[in-house]
Formats: C-alpha cells, structure tokens, sequence
C-alpha cells in the first residue's frame, strides 16, 4: 500500500510496548525461565536463553530480575512451570493475528484471549489456521542513520543474515532463528547495538484495512498485549502511515 511503512508498525508496536514496562519485565522473565528449564543456565549454549537475555538488556531490566528468572527456573525458591501456547485467529477486515502466550492456567488464558478476539470483532481459530501467513525468523532492527542501504545489506551477508531491507525509517536485518544470536553478535560488533532484535513471526502476506478497523484492532492488540499471559502479539496488517499517524494522536 502507498505509504506504508511495515518499519514503521514494527517501531510503533514496539512503543506501546515500551509504555508498560512492568508487564515486560515479567514477561522477559517468564521467556527467561522457560529457556533455561529447556536448555540450561549458559547462554552460550542455549540459544533461545541467549535471545531472552539479549531482550533483557534491551529492555534495561535489571540484573537481580535476570538472576531472580534463572535460580527460579533452577529450583531456586519459587518454582513456576509455564506452558508454551500459541494463539491464531482473525481481527477486524480479515487480519491474520498470531499470539504466543506463557501460561500456568491454559483454561484462564484460553478463556481471556477467545473472549478479548470476541468482544473487538475478530474470532479465535485452530492451530495452523494463520501461521502459514507467515515465517518464524530472527529480526534485528537497525536505525536508517547507522549506514546506507547496500552497506547495511553488505554487513548483513557477511554476518549471516538472509535478508536486509531498507527504507528511509530504518534497516530491517532477518535470519534464520537457529542463527539469530550469532548473527546479531556480529552485528553489535561490526555496528554497535541494534534499535531491537528479537524472535519473531514475520507476515508474508499483507492485509490492508480501513482506518475504521485498523481503530478497532489496534485496541484488540492492545487489550492482548496487556494480557500477563501473553508474550507476543503479530499481526499482518497494513495502513498507510497518514492514517497511523492520525490514530496515534486521537
């Protein structure tokens, strides 16, 4: 669509996010401890631990919060179990939406993300009912002023990276997930910090809405993400930047 900007979304997203730091904080810590109970304590070894920490130090969350996270998930006072569940179903116009929940009740979460996909338009699917719209990868965000487009694209490759897109907003790098912490390391090292790197469902296809749904379904998105249970919301939807602008400020 003329105008759109997928990076754009991508930071907008990302900013809401930033607003609730709190709900972040546990939701890091929850990744946290699900990644050491699968693969252990080192990162170096664990590559999902290695993603969590890596969000961790985006965040700016502190040190006694990672280590409370790790000793939990290594018997160390409280001892959470936490179910991985994954989420699809349909918002407003037809958008796909992904929603990937930590969970100690699947009943509870169930319940709350069928009844929020309900009450905002949308309707809660099967497993494997939207994820084809999309690909699983390892994304690192990287500000336009950080280098040009074919020298970003140059560093990419010789990182290991598949892919770099570029536009006037900003640099989006995406890997496949095996690769993601090797190929954002090198990255730190060749370009400093990225803007935010993480594991991600990339939309392969678009679905353009109006901006009365995109309305709707930005509070849909948002009453998900405030859910302490949920862990990430993706969606593939697209609106011109005009129109995100003027939802952002009414």
């Amino acid at each position: 669509m003329a105008g759109h900007s997928q990076f754009k979304n991508i930071m907008h997203r990302k900013g809401r996010q930033d607003a609730k730091r709190a709900k972040v904080f546990t939701k890091i810590g929850r990744e946290i401890i699900v990644a050491v109970k699968g693969g252990g304590s080192d990162p170096g070894a664990n590559p999902r631990l290695r993603a969590a920490m890596l969000w961790a130090r985006e965040e700016n969350m502190p040190n006694d919060r990672i280590k409370r996270a790790i000793d939990s998930a290594m018997g160390v006072g409280a001892d959470d179990n936490y179910e991985e569940i994954r989420y699809e179903g349909y918002g407003p116009g037809g958008v796909a939406i992904v929603v990937e929940a930590l969970t100690n009740n699947r009943n509870r979460t169930a319940g709350d993300v069928r009844a929020t996909f309900s009450k905002y338009g949308g309707n809660l699917g099967e497993t494997n009912s939207v994820s084809f719209m999309f690909d699983h990868v390892g994304q690192i965000l990287y500000p336009a002023k950080t280098a040009s487009a074919d020298a970003m694209f140059e560093a990419a490759v010789e990182c290991g990276a598949d892919n770099c897109e570029s536009t006037e907003d900003g640099h989006e790098i995406t890997c496949q997930p095996d690769d993601f912490a090797a190929v954002r390391d090198a990255l730190e090292e060749k370009l400093g910090a990225p803007e935010k790197s993480a594991l991600v469902w990339k939309p392969n296809v678009m679905a353009e809405v109006s901006e009365e749904q995109a309305k709707t379904l930005l509070k849909l998105l948002d009453v998900l993400e405030d859910n302490d249970d949920v862990q990430n919301v993706t969606t593939n939807f697209e609106v011109s930047d005009e129109i995100m602008e003027r939802l952002l400020a009414s």
